[in-house]
């Protein structure tokens, strides 16, 4: 599945705008995106965020459908913005890259993508649609632009991480009995909302004992919800991982 390669963006002179926050968070790292994408020179944004309707009922969305400016190739790009915990258990790499409740997977998102996301486009619907904004799909490119932030297990240090790109990795995952260990007694908490997962830990929020915060996690437990977690070890020093409880 080819990877769209990101343009360069010259951050100093680049201005964002707000990001609606009403959106769920793969919306939201969407406007991000096209924020970029629109301060970039390589490529116009002919569509973003295209529902796909047959009469009331949405069939799918197309993220993007970009026009290199150089060649006038025009590219269908899927972004996925994911959050993974690496379960070395598994055998193949290729699957063991598994949402925090386990309801999600990689291979499972990636099938998504060739099988539904990409073929949209292609349909009569998709296609006619798009018609309609003057983009025709005959010789249309499709990559998918796939964002990951990792997180390998606790106390995995020798991690083979190939075929996947290992700066994604950003934290770890544990169970709560390693959670209870006396290493983490000292230091304060926060479970960040769903949008803040994007964030490495930052200063300016309600941290939390260790005590407490074993309460709030027991309860997301008991309710098959895995909780991430800030950790603040020092005035700058940080740590971010799930704690789940399969």
């Amino acid at each position: 599945m080819p990877q769209f390669q990101f343009p360069e963006v010259a951050i100093n002179s680049f201005v964002p705008s707000p990001i609606p926050e009403n959106l769920r968070l793969g919306h939201q790292m969407e406007y991000v995106c096209k924020q970029f994408l629109d301060q970039s020179d390589a490529y116009d944004v002919l569509v973003h965020n295209l529902p796909i309707r047959d009469g009331k009922q949405t069939i799918g969305e197309i993220d993007f459908i970009l026009k290199e400016t150089a060649t006038r190739q025009l590219i269908h790009v899927e972004l996925t913005y994911k959050f993974y915990l690496i379960d070395v258990e598994i055998e193949n790499p290729i699957h063991q890259l598994v949402g925090p409740n386990r309801s999600d997977a990689f291979y499972k998102k990636l099938q998504k993508i060739k099988n539904n996301q990409f073929s949209l486009v292609h349909t009569d619907i998709g296609g006619s649609v798009l018609l309609e904004k003057e983009i025709d799909t005959t010789n249309i490119k499709q990559q998918v632009c796939f964002k990951a932030q990792l997180f390998k297990p606790y106390k995995e240090d020798n991690l083979q991480l190939a075929p996947f790109n290992a700066d994604c990795i950003v934290g770890y995952w544990l169970r709560l009995k390693d959670f209870n260990e006396n290493r983490f007694s000292s230091f304060q908490f926060y479970i960040p909302t769903k949008s803040e997962w994007v964030f490495h830990p930052f200063e300016e929020v309600a941290w939390v004992s260790h005590d407490e915060i074993v309460i709030t996690i027991t309860e997301r437990l008991n309710n098959k919800s895995a909780p991430m977690v800030w950790m603040k070890k020092g005035a700058t020093e940080f740590e971010k991982f799930f704690v789940v409880w399969w």
